[in-house]
């Protein structure tokens, strides 16, 4: 019963009714004999109220429907009010609980559309039943009551849900860039131990000039290592939102795209158009193409292309760059598994499925997108993210959709 949704909203419901309905029956005992008989009914009324809330399906409906159970309920506690000779002692609580029902597990909206509706339900047995006009006029303290009950309580939920929302977007960046950081150091990491065992097993008979150039693979990849420790694993780039604050810069991405596919150690081939810039955090745009280009390197076949292109018009324009390789290609059916975590654990021997999820979580929170397109050979990985305007870079946050 306890929970967030239509489903949990709907059986609180059915245990409010279910309560009315067995004091009611409670209550037929010490009723005067030609009351007995309306009071059965209205413990019926409740008891099928209570039925019809628990056994639906709600959660083949909208969250919101629910909410529609209050109008039978202020329908009983009219007549209850009624039966009784106007008297509302009795079913005061109930509207109470009702507003506080309403409260914790829908908008204030709700409460306050209730409003007419509950004034109705409560004023008109008054009216009918002739009592007099203090009576009448409890209205004017009563309702504003149920209603400041109801408003403080959907306000508070509504403050903690956006707090848990903002603790479990803070644990999923920080899962996020964990994640990251063991899925990229394994790649330079190889580099390096081959480099080492290299210069270790073969190194007095190489060239100098070869021996130079293993080091300086191996120190690139060391410091590419560096620096995802230093950045990926720094929780200061979580903002007390939960998103993730990137350093954003107009940066060239010719200039990028070579530089990240320098990374690998199989060819890649750079035919970016000179003079296209996103703008970008240069770690993550780093991260991101790299990402690509190892995931069309590893599983597809060369040639490996990296190409870009203008994907949008107007103050909301984007890049897309775009990753092909001209392998076999996706099967289609784990199309869809694609950017998912871990999609391609235990489908390819080594591999954990995070890069293309991580891939894709860093695009949105540059305020793109990540897709996947059948290639006639091979695939197509695109990335979009925004064109560079004139403005000077400053720090911006990304939000995980």
């Amino acid at each position: 019963m306890l929970g967030e949704g239509g489903r949990y909203a709907a059986r609180q419901a059915a245990a409010l009714f279910a309560l009315a309905g067995v004091l009611a029956i409670l209550g037929i005992a010490a009723t005067p004999a030609g009351q007995r008989g309306l009071l059965a009914a209205i413990a019926g009324a409740d008891l099928l109220l209570a039925a019809v809330a628990w056994w639906l399906p709600w959660d083949r409906l909208d969250p919101r429907a629910p909410l529609a159970l209050s109008l039978p309920a202020l329908a009983v506690l009219s007549v209850s009010t009624w039966a009784f000779g106007g008297t509302a002692a009795g079913t005061a609580p109930f509207y109470m609980m009702l507003f506080a029902w309403v409260g914790l597990h829908f908008p204030t909206a709700a409460v306050l559309a209730l409003t007419p509706p509950a004034t109705l339900a409560y004023l008109a047995p008054l009216v009918v039943s002739g009592r007099d006009p203090v009576a009448v006029s409890s209205v004017v303290v009563f309702v504003p009551t149920l209603v400041g009950v109801g408003v403080l309580i959907a306000r508070q939920v509504d403050h903690q849900r956006r707090d848990r929302e903002t603790i479990r977007r803070m644990e999923r960046w920080r899962a996020a860039l964990t994640a990251a950081l063991a899925h990229d150091v394994r790649s330079p990491l190889t580099s390096v131990q081959f480099a080492v065992e290299t210069l270790n097993e073969d190194g007095p008979d190489l060239p100098e000039e070869r021996r130079d150039a293993i080091a300086r693979v191996a120190i690139r990849q060391v410091d590419r290592i560096r620096r995802l420790a230093a950045d990926l694993l720094d929780a200061d780039r979580l903002d007390s939102h939960g998103d993730l604050r990137l350093d954003l810069h107009p940066l060239d991405l010719r200039a990028a795209a070579e530089k990240a596919v320098g990374y690998l150690s199989a060819p890649v081939r750079v035919e970016v158009p000179a003079g296209l810039t996103v703008r970008a955090d240069p770690q993550r745009l780093e991260q991101m193409l790299v990402n690509l280009a190892t995931n069309a390197v590893r599983y597809g076949a060369p040639p490996v292309v990296v190409s870009a292109a203008p994907a949008g018009r107007g103050d909301g324009e984007l890049l897309a760059v775009h990753v092909r390789d001209h392998g076999p290609g996706i099967p289609e059916d784990r199309r869809s598994l694609l950017f998912s975590r871990f999609s391609g654990a235990g489908a390819t021997p080594g591999s954990v499925g995070l890069g293309l999820w991580i891939t894709r979580e860093l695009a949105r929170a540059h305020g793109g997108d990540a897709f996947y397109a059948p290639a006639d050979p091979g695939s197509l990985f695109t990335v979009t993210l925004p064109a560079a305007g004139r403005a000077a870079a400053e720090p911006a946050t990304g939000r995980i959709a």
